[in-house]
């Protein structure tokens, strides 16, 4: 028999439910407000300096020739039948071979996975995805369509639909959130699981919500809850925003990392530039809170954690904490000199780590 007051009574319970869930929205939109006004502060500043400058936006109407590289692989799409949405993906290695699916980040698209493509073709069907929304993908028009069921249900789909019934999952950033939501809800598609620069998702929500530090980090997923503003502010200067994000000291790829060229910085700016490219992308973040915290959090095939230690987005705290959520083989490497776009910072160790991990005994107990 339960002792007096050993727990609340259901009314109590529900008003205590009821209050956390106030205070958490009163957070995120109190949050998001503070973001758009710091926002809207570097927007004047910048009109203030460079009128002409703020607002030239340059559509890319040509491609350049790095997304057509036929090293990297095929282009390829692939209509899924309940969404009735066209996914676009680069396919290199022989069909038939096992497939690696990669899924990439935010503001990132299949490209950012070029040196993957390259290097596991010889021994599996590697797939570089353009996520809903992102790049030649299909992008509906209501947020509601980027919740994370659906874009859970999207790698299964696209999985089932390439004629595959498990995988390698590799995702990284924004890919990684969705890598650890479908390994979780389905297990069985999941031969092994790699995630670049991305805590488990129970590990962040819980991390972010006592940490303000990490809360401030994470300010943009309160910012991008906002509509219109957050697109207008990427087109600010001719996407300086996104260009800044590869290159600058604070958040780019480091001095020894392998540095994005011209070219490439120009296969972002040709994808990102086109009229409506940025909505896709930043609707994934607008249903997040919605979402979280999962009600399912354990996973349980072999797991291999990457992380870049000059993250400046995530703290690599979390990195740690993830072990307890797999129930299984877990591996953590954090790269003390690599930046949050680790498979593209440090390619050449990244996919050294990669072939280790997959040559692994896969029934190793958890270490």
């Amino acid at each position: 028999m339960a002792r007096p007051g050993a727990a609340c009574p259901p009314p109590a319970r529900r008003v205590m439910v009821a209050a956390r869930a106030l205070l958490f929205w009163a957070l995120v939109y109190s949050y998001c407000g503070l973001c758009a006004c710091i926002a809207g502060l570097r927007l004047l500043w910048s009109i203030g300096r460079r009128p002409g400058e703020t607002f030239r936006w340059v559509v890319r109407e040509n491609p350049p020739a790095c997304l057509n590289d036929p090293s990297l692989g095929t282009h390829c799409y692939v209509r899924i039948k309940d969404s009735g949405l066209r996914f676009h993906y680069v396919a290199a290695g022989e069909r038939g071979k096992p497939l690696m699916l990669l899924l990439h980040g935010f503001p990132e698209f299949w490209y950012s996975w070029r040196h993957q493509l390259r290097e596991f073709k010889s021994e599996y069907r590697v797939v570089a995805l353009d996520l809903r929304g992102y790049g030649e993908t299909d992008a509906p028009s209501h947020k509601e369509n980027y919740k994370l069921d659906c874009l859970i249900t999207d790698i299964k789909d696209i999985l089932e639909s390439l004629g595959y019934n498990k995988c390698v999952l590799i995702g990284h950033d924004w890919g990684g959130m969705i890598a650890w939501l479908v390994a979780i809800c389905y297990p069985e598609m999941v031969t092994k699981l790699i995630v670049v620069n991305f805590p488990h998702p129970s590990v962040f929500t819980e991390y972010i919500l006592r940490h303000p530090s990490q809360l401030i980090k994470s300010g943009y997923y309160f910012f991008f809850q906002m509509p219109w503003f957050p697109e207008f502010m990427f087109t600010v200067n001719d996407f300086k925003v996104l260009k800044s994000l590869f290159t600058s000291q604070a958040t780019g790829i480091g001095r020894k990392g392998c540095r994005l060229t011209a070219e490439d910085i120009e296969a972002y700016l040709y994808v990102f530039s086109q009229p409506g490219a940025l909505t896709g992308p930043i609707n994934h973040y607008r249903n997040i809170f919605s979402c979280l915290p999962l009600q399912h959090h354990e996973v349980i095939m072999p797991t291999l954690l990457l992380w870049g230690e000059r993250d400046v987005f995530m703290e690599v705290e979390m990195a740690e904490i993830t072990r307890i959520y797999v129930k299984n083989h877990f591996r953590l490497t954090i790269l003390s000199e690599a930046s949050h776009w680790l498979q593209q910072d440090q390619p050449d160790i990244v996919n050294k780590l990669i072939w280790t991990f997959l040559k692994e005994e896969t029934t190793r107990k958890r270490e």
